[in-house]
C-alpha cells in the first residue's frame, strides 16, 4: 500500500512492569519489519524512551526539566540499537542515526543519507528525538517523515486500536473513529499526538494510521491497509 514508511514506537512498547526489554518483543518486531522490507516497502522508525525515563518525571525527581529531556533523548538511543540488534540477528541490514553527535555508536542524522540507505533497503532507525528539549518523540516522528518524505506514519498503540472520544479502557461506551482529519485533534483535544507535531503532520500533508501493536502481525497489516485502526489525514476520507 505504501512506499516508504515511518513507524512511531513507544519505548514501553519494549518493556514490561519487571524488564527494560523483553527478548520476545524484539523478535516479533524484527520479523514483522524484515517481512514489511522484504515486500519492498522502504522502512524508517523513530522510538521513544519512556522506558527510560519521561519528562514529566523531571518534577518527581527534581531535576530541571530540560536535563531531563536529555536525559530521555539518550534513553531513545539506547532503545534504537536495542532494535538494531534485534533486526540484524534477523538479517535486516539496519543504520540508527541520532540527532546528537555520538559517532561511536550511531551515525549523525543526514536527510538524504537516510533516504539512500532505505533505498538500499536498509531500516533507519531515529534516536534523539529532534536533539532539542521540549519536543516529544511524535514531533520527531513528524519531523522525520517530513524530512524523509515518507507515505504515511503508522502510530503503534498498546492495547488500543484506534483514536476513540474517550479513554476505552476506563470508559466501556467509549466511540472509535474509523476516519479523522488533523483538525479534528486539535478541535475536539484527542490526545494522539501533541499539538506540534499534529500541525506539522497537517501542515506537510502526511497520513497517520493509529493501530494497536499487540496484535498479531499488526504491524504488517497496517502497511497493507488491514489492522483494525483510525485513519487521520489532512483532509478526512
Amino acid at each position: 500500500m505504501y512506499k516508504r514508511i515511518l513507524l512511531k514506537l513507544s519505548g514501553e512498547a519494549l518493556s514490561n512492569h519487571d524488564e527494560i526489554f523483553v527478548r520476545e518483543v524484539l523478535d516479533d518486531l524484527s520479523s514483522q519489519i524484515k517481512t514489511i522490507v522484504d515486500s519492498g516497502v522502504e522502512v524508517a522508525i523513530v522510538v521513544g524512551g519512556g522506558n527510560f525515563v519521561r519528562g514529566r518525571m523531571a518534577e518527581d525527581l527534581g531535576i530541571d526539566r530540560i536535563q531531563v529531556d536529555y536525559m530521555g533523548m539518550l534513553g531513545t538511543v539506547i532503545n534504537a540499537l536495542a532494535i538494531q540488534g534485534a533486526l540484524e540477528r534477523n538479517g535486516v541490514e539496519t543504520r540508527v542515526q541520532t540527532a546528537i553527535d555520538m559517532t561511536k555508536v550511531a551515525e549523525p542524522f543526514i536527510p538524504r543519507r537516510a533516504i539512500r540507505h532505505m533505498e538500499k533497503g536498509r531500516v533507519v532507525v531515529f534516536g534523539a528525538g529532534t536533539g532539542s528539549a521540549f519536543f516529544s518523540t511524535d514531533t520527531t516522528a513528524a519531523l522525520r517523515a517530513s524530512e524523509i518524505k515518507a507515505d504515511v506514519i503508522l502510530m503503534a498503540k498498546n492495547g488500543v486500536d484506534g483514536v476513540y472520544d474517550a479513554d476505552p479502557n476506563v470508559v466501556k461506551t467509549a466511540t472509535k473513529f474509523d476516519s479523522l482529519t488533523y483538525m479534528d485533534l486539535l478541535q475536539k483535544g484527542l490526545e494522539v499526538m501533541d499539538s506540534t507535531a499534529t500541525s506539522m503532520c497537517m501542515d506537510n500533508d502526511i497520513d497517520l494510521i493509529v493501530f494497536n501493536m499487540n496484535e498479531k502481525n499488526n504491524i504488517i497489516k497496517a502497511v497493507k491497509g488491514e489492522a483494525e485502526a483510525t485513519r487521520i489525514s489532512k483532509g478526512g476520507n
